[in-house]
């Protein structure tokens, strides 16, 4: 492959220096006077030294460096062309019989070699930088974390014509005055409106980890202060195009957690070159779903939806990121069971994912109780009855914490849907019946942050139910990734539940959410509404040990939850079809209870 003419000039350089190197070496061995007789000598080695340089560079493809870029594993490699081209050196010196070539010149070559090389590639970048940084009107910007956490972020910086770091800004008071890259810590979080204003940034990079303390820290001192905050991406959007740098910091950023950890290999192993089925493909935890399914290499994935241009949405997307995929979006209801079973049969799928459901706990509360029997049990048996028929190895329910105690329509609903996996699951011993619960999920359709983003947006007030309500949270990817890691763990009928972390007051979530739009509560008021019907304070996740089991994953535990007698699977499908299309609120509770007893009626 012929090298473009700029890796030439550079090979030309470095080969010019390595010839320079050997007569340093002779001049160091003679000090700093090489005999006249020995000139003629070192004269023609060097073109020798030069041709085996040229071959040490290219084994090692020295050649192919972009000196603007360089670093560590540049240098390191740069080296290993030093080393190649030191021996093909000696060995041809050796084997011409130029005896009159010292041994320390030998040695010495190398080294200085190696030293003048790479001052040219720092200096090199060194000016490539600060010439970028002339042409470019780098904006100032504050680096917020630990030095280690600053490395990081610096070394992703680096050679970033947008963003010129000039201060970092520690949570560890004993780091101020230390520097990295002689860019010096300059206070802690307390510090950061003082320093903002000495260094005239308007932008701080909180490059933390996500979750940490110090994220929401940082949220408090910047009120008032005008600075705009920024993360770097996260591992799963350094994929994306569009993940070129520095983004603008979420809600997730400041709740979310550690990276969920996946057993890749066994997941591969249960999704590649296999069909999927997802039902409420084009909800919030659906199409993650599917996202998260398409990364493992399925043949075939099989997408339904009740929504149109939620499947039309869904289709655009997966075509463009996954053109390789074989993928079926249908639009249909589970609650028709016909429609269910064809095009499972038509499919044959390998694991079912049953995500589709009605979760709003005030809509089914009052007037749609029947709507909520209707989709989240029946629609539930109808997944689970075809997945057994159709031979699918593993079936997963998507559930709720609100199934827990259950003090509404909803949670009710999703208890006995829970019942009812379990029942289908004693039918069907050739394929494995989980359920997994699991909170609230950050920016999912129907949660309270596009209800409070909306809400700030016309200028407040945001409105919570109870100063004192709490729930748990977690962002939409962890929640598919952990439902897709329950699905491999074993035992048909159990109740996974995920580890869902600290619960969130609500209230702090609206204030979290008014800081990030820059406002304060001055601002934007937050008003109180009351609980509304069903609605409970604290929602429960049986997350301790005495409730749940611990698995083989530490964010995932099984739950301990009552036995029951067996459901009676055809007597619920017949009360449902004799209490028509609005039955009394009141009896469609207490034919609940009958098979929920721990549903508390308020």
């Amino acid at each position: 492959m012929r090298l473009p003419k700029d890796a030439l000039r550079l090979l030309a350089i470095d080969l010019v220096l390595v010839v320079l190197a050997w007569w340093l070496a002779w001049w160091l061995r003679f000090n700093l006077d090489i005999p006249a007789a020995l000139i003629p000598l070192v004269w023609r080695t060097s073109l020798l030294v030069a041709v085996c340089f040229a071959l040490g560079f290219a084994l090692r493809r020295v050649d192919r460096q972009v000196w603007r870029f360089i670093g560590l594993p540049e240098l390191l490699q740069l080296g290993g062309g030093v080393v190649l081209g030191a021996l093909f050196t000696t060995a041809t010196i050796m084997m011409l019989r130029y005896s009159a070539v010292p041994r320390s010149v030998l040695l010495l070559h190398p080294l200085i070699a190696l030293t003048l090389l790479g001052a040219a590639r720092a200096g090199w970048r060194m000016l490539a930088e600060r010439r970028s940084a002339q042409q470019q009107s780098a904006r100032p910007l504050l680096i917020v974390g630990s030095l280690s956490d600053a490395a990081d972020a610096l070394r992703a910086l680096k050679g970033s014509q947008q963003w010129q770091p000039v201060a970092i800004i520690s949570p560890i008071p004993a780091e101020i005055g230390r520097s990295i890259q002689n860019i010096t810590v300059q206070g802690t979080t307390e510090d950061l409106g003082l320093v903002a204003q000495v260094t005239g940034a308007a932008t701080a990079l909180i490059a933390s980890p996500a979750g940490s303390a110090v994220r929401r820290e940082v949220l408090l001192h910047t009120t008032g202060a005008g600075l705009t905050l920024l993360a770097m991406p996260r591992p799963d959007e350094w994929l994306r195009p569009e993940a070129s740098g520095p983004r603008k910091i979420e809600l997730e950023d400041l709740l979310g957690r550690e990276p969920v950890h996946l057993d890749i290999a066994a997941l591969a192993d249960m999704f590649s070159g296999q069909t999927v089925l997802v039902t409420g493909a084009g909800g919030s935890i659906g199409s993650e779903l599917c996202r998260q399914i398409a990364r493992f290499g399925v043949s075939r994935l099989v997408c339904v939806d009740i929504s149109e241009f939620a499947v039309y949405q869904l289709e655009q997307e997966l075509r463009e990121a996954h053109p390789q995929m074989q993928g079926l979006y249908y639009t249909g209801n589970v609650r028709e069971y016909d429609r269910l079973r064809a095009i499972a049969g038509l499919h044959r799928p390998a694991v079912v994912f049953h995500a589709a459901a009605y979760k709003h706990v005030p809509l089914m509360e009052e007037l749609n109780e029947i709507e909520a029997v209707r989709t989240n049990v029946l629609g539930t048996l109808n997944a689970a009855r075809v997945a057994g028929e159709c031979g699918a190895r593993r079936f997963v329910l998507i559930s709720t914490d609100k199934a827990v105690n259950p003090t509404n329509v909803m949670g009710a609903s999703k208890r006995l849907a829970e019942l009812v996996v379990q029942g289908v699951a004693a039918k069907f011993s050739a394929t494995q019946y989980v359920s997994v619960r699991f909170g609230n999920v950050l920016g999912s359709s129907g949660s309270v942050v596009p209800l409070f983003t909306s809400q700030i947006a016309r200028g407040g007030p945001i409105t919570v139910t109870h100063p004192d309500i709490v729930r748990y949270f977690m962002t939409i990817p962890e929640a598919a990734q952990l439902v897709l890691q329950a699905g491999l763990m074993g035992g048909s009928g159990r109740i996974f539940v995920l580890d869902m972390g600290e619960p969130v007051k609500i209230v702090e979530l609206a204030r979290m959410l008014i800081r990030l739009s820059g406002k304060t509560e001055q601002d934007i008021p937050i008003a109180y509404t009351g609980l509304r019907p069903g609605e409970k304070l604290y929602e429960e996740l049986l997350a301790d040990d005495e409730a749940t089991e611990p698995t083989p994953h530490p964010k995932l535990r099984v739950a301990k939850v009552p036995q029951h007698q067996p459901v009676d699977i055809e007597a619920i499908v017949q009360w449902v079809q004799d209490a028509g299309p609005v039955p009394s609120g009141s009896a469609l509770r207490e034919w609940l209870r009958r098979y929920v007893p721990e549903y508390a009626l308020r």
